[in-house]
């Protein structure tokens, strides 16, 4: 097979995004639907509605007004999780945590004064694309013991795609020092591979190689099975089914008490996933189509 053949032959079986977006996005998911999953609010309330694990909601504020009321209302837990309900790629979401009396973000302390002023942000939605935004304070989740053989810092998310029901590829998301313990890809994050059949990790990819290990820990990826993984595929395809969505991805959590959760929906999940698994979707498609046949 020469180069012109191969290259031909990667590009049978990778998805872009122009292909992803004229040929699952769009012709799977009407537009008028993409809220349920561009915002947090409407996505926990059907996720409550079919009670469907979910972290739990502290406050709500959807406007300034409201900010110092629900600061107070939330300051009697020790850590939870500030987000923007429409916020995208990690943008906007601060975790804080209560050491000796004082609130700490990402290591540093913050004042109640810093905490209501990024909230007030959020409401005029500087992580949210200009327009006006809710602000959601929830639960933090203790990552399961099992992420801290890898890294012990930052929450792990696991995304799967699904279409029409039906799970195409899974990826998890693993947070490194540069991505400040989040877990998305742009951010300096791992995508990690996941074998749809069993749970078990596949190598890591770091925006540039595939390696076995994490580059800051060195401690193995690769081999690792995830925990609840039959619960968290049972979890996304019950998700899939009740939402007007046809193609989209889950991304999950596995709290160390709680077990899966489902954090987030994503209408336009990213390409990342083919990377992490060297696997294109299109490729993946046909090897469900193919099981299908089989049996």
């Amino acid at each position: 097979m020469n180069w012109i053949q191969k290259i031909a032959n990667i590009r049978s079986k990778v998805m872009g995004m122009n292909e992803r977006n004229l040929s699952f996005i769009y012709p799977n998911n009407s537009r008028k639907n993409y809220k349920y999953a561009d915002d947090k609010c409407l996505t926990k309330s059907i996720l409550h509605q079919h009670q469907i694990a979910c972290p739990t909601t502290y406050a709500v504020i959807d406007s300034i007004g409201k900010i110092e009321q629900a600061w107070q209302s939330v300051s009697e837990w020790n850590e939870f999780v500030i987000k923007p309900a429409k916020g995208a790629g990690g943008k906007g979401i601060m975790i804080l945590k209560k050491k000796e009396g004082l609130w700490h973000s990402q290591g540093n302390v913050i004042s109640d004064h810093e905490v209501c002023t990024h909230i007030a942000n959020v409401i005029f939605g500087i992580y949210s694309f200009g327009d006006s935004d809710v602000a959601l304070i929830e639960e933090y989740v203790r990552p399961h013991r099992i992420f801290h053989q890898i890294f012990p810092e930052g929450v792990p998310d696991i995304r799967i795609i699904l279409l029409k029901g039906v799970p195409l590829m899974g990826m998890l998301r693993m947070p490194t020092r540069q991505s400040n313990g989040k877990a998305n890809l742009h951010q300096g994050g791992l995508g990690i591979g996941i074998d749809m059949t069993t749970g078990r990790l596949k190598d890591a990819y770091d925006g540039e190689k595939h390696i076995a290990f994490h580059p800051d820990t060195q401690n193995p990826v690769a081999g690792i099975t995830l925990p609840h993984w039959d619960e968290i595929i049972a979890m996304s395809v019950m998700a899939a089914q009740n939402f007007p969505l046809d193609y989209l991805g889950v991304d999950l959590v596995i709290d160390d008490r709680k077990g899966p959760m489902i954090m987030e929906l994503n209408v336009r999940p990213g390409l990342g996933i083919q990377l992490a698994n060297r696997e294109g979707l299109k490729e993946a498609l046909e090897r469900i189509e193919n099981q299908k046949t089989i049996k």
